[in-house]
């Protein structure tokens, strides 16, 4: 089959189904997902675990606070602190969980794709997914934490309502 007149080419196997189009190619969309934390070249494991557990624990925060059960309650703002950390030791266990399913101390190394050309090999391996659990409930923790004293802090507060609130 004469896969050179399509938009859409298949990236190494016709067969595996990871295709090369204009979305995945772009040079736009290849440095934005190379640039994520998990991604990025030269970022040790537990870094990895900091940066996104601190983008989880900051953005998991705002659910649980201003839609959970207790969002009329007068202690809403710590219920949504308290339960944001839950979230994060539940996936915390969960990684820990993935990391120990590992027979042999060595997981599947994901190949090269049209998006990410070199994934990092140093993530792969039981103690460097040890490093990025600890940084992520570190990173999850202090995000929470942070999202927590800006939504709380009066100073933050009668900012926001002279910029945002008519």
């Amino acid at each position: 089959m004469d896969y050179s007149k399509g938009i859409v080419k298949p990236f190494s196997d016709p067969c595996a189904g990871d295709l090369v189009t204009p979305v995945n190619s772009n040079i736009f969309i290849k440095n934005l997902i190379s640039n994520l934390p998990v991604y990025r070249p030269g970022v040790s494991p537990y870094v990895r675990g900091v940066q996104l557990g601190a983008s989880f624990g900051y953005v998991l925060y705002g659910p649980f606070t201003t839609l959970g059960p207790m969002r009329n309650s007068d202690v809403f703002a710590s219920i949504g602190l308290m339960s944001t950390f839950g979230a994060i030791h539940i996936l915390v266990f969960l990684f820990f969980l993935y990391g120990q399913g590992q027979s042999d101390g060595r997981f599947y190394s994901p190949p090269s794709n049209p998006t990410v050309i070199n994934p990092p090999s140093d993530l792969f391996n039981s103690e460097s997914w040890m490093e990025f659990t600890s940084g992520f409930w570190l990173g999850g923790s202090g995000g929470a934490a942070f999202a927590w004293f800006v939504y709380t802090n009066s100073l933050v507060r009668s900012l926001y309502e002279v910029f945002f609130v008519r």
